[in-house]
């Protein structure tokens, strides 16, 4: 509200300016049947203290603060306060697309830092600078695929986060870009490679862009990505990785067999914040450098030799070539990104690899005693059996006991109608655990 003049003064001021006696006199040349002539039904204004006290109200209603045991792709973990420090920095708060590469260093810098870390963790040797969030890196990563072999299907499995591939067909209905799916083991819950392999040698033998697989899975399943990547190698395709929990990454070995990893950063301090804005990435080999989407940020030297950032191999559409463009990303999440830059640099290796065995051994301690429906072994989320009593009742008592519970599956995966993902992270105590025990 400080930019908005509030005064009288000020008011008439700005009219004389303006060459107007009043306010109506603005708009005197609109008919008068365009104009509402009463007052908006809307409240009346509230001052600050009521506003604070409506928004604590609403936070009560929503259940802020109850412990959580939902995950599916979204996930409750504990945010530095140093996070919020850094971004509500004024420098970084206010900032847009860094074009004048010699005002906008600091941003560059960070921009750099992050995609570092996303290679460290990812194996790779290239991460661009943020997707808007991992269910639309998924099909960025999808017709990069495409640009590189030169084919156009694209085989996904039925484990990767079901919106993830939602949003991949529908990137794909104007493509060209045609999406098969394949199976997973009703056993494990892990990738059917059968099913894999009899669709990459069937009618689709030498048609196949990318083989899209998540890891740990939509079910929480930790999927054998090597076998993965060999199988979709034999066939000239190329594996896409996805993940959607990136504490795994402190535990699980580096996805180096992919070809393209792309996933969703949101677990480094990016409040759930009802679905977004998160930050989503793309990261390769180099040799694929120059189909990657989005913004990337190189190191380079200034006049004076001294070391300095720029924006390097921009290919977006508002760079002259629009349809030559490898994407329709308009911008980056930097902002976010650097949430995730400050995460990382305050756990380093060592802290994130413990953030990570306490995610596993909790929801392991979860999962003793609760009937699982898949044997596969998993990272911080799993799936469970209701026994009959179904989901939503299991979720109705623990909501009773305020506390989340998990997610039903049914609506997904209609074989599945009896079961519900559960997630643990660090943030759930032991005492809540025994409570959700409890409830089946």
């Amino acid at each position: 509200m400080r930019y908005l003049p509030k005064s009288e003064s000020e008011r008439r001021e700005m009219l004389e300016v303006c060459g107007a006696g009043s306010l109506e006199d603005l708009f005197s040349h609109l008919p008068a049947d365009t104009k509402l002539n009463r007052a908006l039904d809307i409240p009346n204004g509230k001052s600050e203290y009521e506003i604070v006290d409506y928004f604590r109200e609403q936070a009560d209603r929503n259940a802020t603060g109850y412990p959580s045991f939902l995950g599916a792709g979204v996930y409750y973990h504990y945010r530095p306060v140093l996070v919020d420090t850094v971004v509500s920095r004024g420098e970084f708060l206010t900032s847009y697309t860094p074009y004048q590469a010699e005002i906008a260093q600091g941003t560059l810098t960070t921009i750099f830092e992050f995609q570092t870390m996303v290679c460290q963790l990812t194996g790779m040797e290239v991460a661009n600078a943020s997707m808007y969030d991992g269910s639309s890196a998924v099909p960025e990563a999808a017709m990069m695929a495409v640009r590189i072999t030169g084919r156009d299907r694209i085989l996904t499995s039925r484990t990767v986060h079901p919106e993830y591939r939602e949003v991949l067909r529908t990137y794909a209905q104007h493509q060209g870009m045609p999406i098969t799916e394949f199976g997973y083991d009703s056993e494990s819950g892990a990738l059917d490679l059968a099913d894999l392999e009899a669709k990459l040698s069937g009618t689709l033998h030498n048609k196949v862009a990318a083989v899209i697989v998540q890891s740990p899975n939509f079910f929480g399943i930790v999927e054998d990505i090597k076998a993965a990547a060999a199988l979709a190698h034999k066939h000239g395709a190329l594996l896409v990785m996805v993940f959607t929990e990136a504490v795994s990454l402190g535990l699980l070995e580096p996805p180096r067999d992919a070809d393209i990893v792309a996933g969703e950063l949101q677990s480094f301090a990016i409040t759930p914040s009802y679905g977004g804005p998160f930050a989503g990435i793309i990261a390769t080999k180099e040799k694929f450098i120059r189909q990657i989407p989005g913004r990337l940020v190189g190191e380079t030297k200034d006049s004076r030799g001294n070391r300095a950032f720029c924006l390097t191999l921009s290919t977006r559409e508002q760079h002259i070539r629009r349809e030559k463009a490898t994407s329709n990303i308009c911008t980056n999440q930097a902002l976010i990104a650097l949430m995730a830059t400050v995460f990382m640099s305050v756990y380093g290796k060592e802290g994130l690899r413990e953030l990570a065995e306490q995610n596993l051994a909790k929801a392991h301690y979860l999962a003793d005693g609760i009937e699982k429906r898949f044997a596969g072994p998993f990272f911080n989320e799993f799936v469970v059996k209701c026994n009959g009593t179904g989901p939503d009742v299991v979720n109705e008592k623990l909501l009773a006991k305020k506390i989340i519970g998990g997610l039903p599956l049914g609506k997904f995966y209609p074989e599945l109608k009896d079961c519900m993902l559960l997630c643990a992270t660090e943030m759930n105590k032991r005492r809540h655990m025994d409570e959700v025990k409890s409830a089946f």
